[in-house]
């Protein structure tokens, strides 16, 4: 006996897909707002973000390792407390 088997492929795209998708777009969307933040004071203040830039340059490496830092934890705070301590 012979049976008549119907093959029905249906493509599905995984939930994995979906959700990596999901956090590149998140991803993406988070470095285009670190470029137009980072941006916007050499576009608003140019005279001003070279004075800056010379300021910069003339630290030592030590105090301006601390103010990266400082930085980096004041951001890391920031994510921390806007997304609720998650």
């Amino acid at each position: 006996m012979a049976k008549n088997i119907k093959v029905i492929s249906i493509v599905l795209e995984p939930a994995e897909i979906k959700k990596d998708r999901v956090y590149m777009k998140f991803f993406f969307c988070v470095i285009g707002m670190v470029m137009i933040v980072e941006g916007l004071p050499y576009f608003a203040f140019p005279g001003k973000m070279k004075e800056v830039v010379q300021m910069i340059t003339g630290l030592d490496n030590t105090n301006l390792r601390k103010f990266g830092f400082v930085l980096m934890f004041a951001g890391l705070c920031i994510i921390y407390f806007a997304m609720d301590g998650r």
